[in-house]
């Protein structure tokens, strides 16, 4: 039998492939519809991520989790939970096509009546396909996922690309994002032998539900409240507004929400398998903090340090108001996987109660600061994203360090080092934007100097992380 560490190193790289081939790829297939298109058609799809995000929550309801975490799951759990996902998507879909005309005049685009019908079709595809992943995951086969990731990129790629020179607008993105569900629903199908059966057992309902309808509201809470800065900025500024603050957070996002992807995606049924070995729980969930923050606080200060010589580079001179959004939302974005990662931890213990609770805290404060900082402009509002960042870091901890020993100010030890050090590599990435000129000299220098600074104070500083991943790196090597 596998063990658990062979099976996590297992899921770590394949998972790692998967989720860099698919950043990497959008990466460069978002920049190139990026120059063609208009800030102001991003502004467009912004205004509408909450309705069908919102939408999404109520699909899975968190019976994904709930099926990743129950160790004897059956066929009758799967089918339930499949024919769950249609239904419901299939009610929320028409829900969203009656509402199109009221949310179009909401925004005062009536372009967004037909774009709300035509995106909201996604629902009810992906959810042909959700039990298909799920079965995936729990099986941590990132191997097949990666297949199936990079074939759906390739081809919706060449289609947004081709519609955005052709001179559709906002419709290349609409028809990228449809095309990719469609492919992905499709190739899921195709590479997994799961089929449902005809039963809908209301035990399995209840049984999964219980547990998966906390995580439902807690996902529902922070699909809103993720989405919200989209609502107010689209409907107080102008949808050019919007399209910087998006395609600005959208590149905070980038390193953090991937790395912090990976790391959920493995290690959830890994630790699922410990949840009652508290010692071995604590002490693989410390060492996961401090290679997540190894990874994650350099990158996003070095992505602060270059911000202005990357938008001009790879997104001209158009995108530039995106520059200060994105330098700011860089040190927000930075403690996401650390809260990511703590909320992980109540779900692997079943304390979904607890999750719920910490959401509904933590949206009341973001309510607060969002209409605080909402008279002053875009770049103040992002200000407030630290400040409700923060505080999120803090109380997530606190249950952690109830339910593991593990709170709040033996995660600020573990992970200060190199915090610090990570500070300091982003000024010396930064430094060059101030004294020369040349977006590719301040790119390359600025690069150069914080990535220099960073590994020299790894090794001088003797962070355990850096032999770690060195080691890790050989390994791969070796066996390729």
């Amino acid at each position: 039998m596998t063990s658990l560490k062979q099976k996590t190193a297992t899921g770590l790289k394949w998972s790692s492939i998967e989720s860099f081939s698919k950043q990497g790829i959008s990466f460069v297939v978002g920049i190139i519809i990026a120059r063609i298109l208009s800030p102001s058609d991003y502004g467009i799809i912004g205004m509408i991520l909450i309705f069908t995000e919102v939408s999404a929550v109520f699909i899975n309801g968190g019976f994904s989790a709930a099926l990743i975490r129950k160790q004897n799951r059956t066929e009758s759990d799967l089918s339930t939970v499949f024919y769950y996902n249609i239904v419901v998507s299939l009610f929320l879909y028409l829900v969203l096509f009656v509402s199109a005309p009221y949310i179009a005049s909401f925004y005062e685009s009536p372009i967004l009546t037909l774009v709300v019908r035509v995106v909201s079709l996604n629902m009810v595809i992906g959810a042909l396909g959700a039990i298909q992943s799920t079965i995936l995951n729990i099986a941590i086969d990132f191997k097949t996922q990666t297949k199936i990731t990079v074939i759906t990129l390739i081809v919706t790629g060449t289609i947004g690309i081709s519609m955005a020179y052709s001179g559709y607008g906002v419709w290349a993105l609409v028809f990228q994002g449809l095309a990719s569900t469609v492919i992905s629903t499709g190739l899921l199908w195709i590479f997994i032998g799961w089929k449902p059966k005809l039963v809908f057992s209301l035990s399995s309902f209840r049984e999964l539900f219980g547990f998966g309808s906390k995580l439902m509201l807690s996902g529902l809470l922070d699909t809103v409240y993720r989405n919200i800065y989209q609502v107010v900025i689209g409907k107080k500024f102008s949808s050019a507004e919007l399209g910087f603050f998006t395609r600005a957070k959208g590149l905070a996002q980038l390193p953090s929400s991937n790395i912090t992807n990976i790391i959920q995606r493995v290690t959830f049924p890994v630790l699922s398998e410990m949840q009652d070995n508290i010692t071995q729980l604590g002490n693989n969930y410390r060492k996961l903090l401090k290679m997540s923050a190894f990874i994650i606080f350099p990158s996003m200060m070095l992505l602060f340090g270059l911000a202005e010589p990357l938008v001009k580079i790879l997104l001209t001179d158009k995108w530039l108001p995106a520059v200060p959004l994105l330098q700011v939302l860089c040190f927000s974005y930075m403690f996401y996987p650390i809260q990511a990662i703590n909320l992980n931890l109540l779900q692997v213990k079943g304390r979904s109660d607890l999750f719920l609770r910490l959401e509904i805290i933590k949206k009341v404060l973001i309510t607060i600061v969002l209409f605080a900082t909402a008279p002053f402009g875009v770049l103040f509002m992002c200000y407030g994203i630290i400040v409700t960042s923060v505080f999120a870091l803090v109380i997530n901890t606190y249950y952690t360090g109830k339910l593991i020993n593990v709170g709040f100010i033996k995660q600020i030890k573990d992970i200060y080092p190199i915090m610090a050090v990570s500070f300091i590599t982003g000024f010396l990435a930064y430094l060059p934007s101030l004294i020369l000129s040349g977006s590719y000299l301040q790119l390359s220098l600025g690069g150069f100097l914080g990535a220099l600074f960073f590994i020299g104070a790894s090794y001088f500083l003797k962070f355990s992380e850096l032999n770690e991943m060195i080691n890790f790196l050989f390994k791969q090597n070796r066996k390729l």
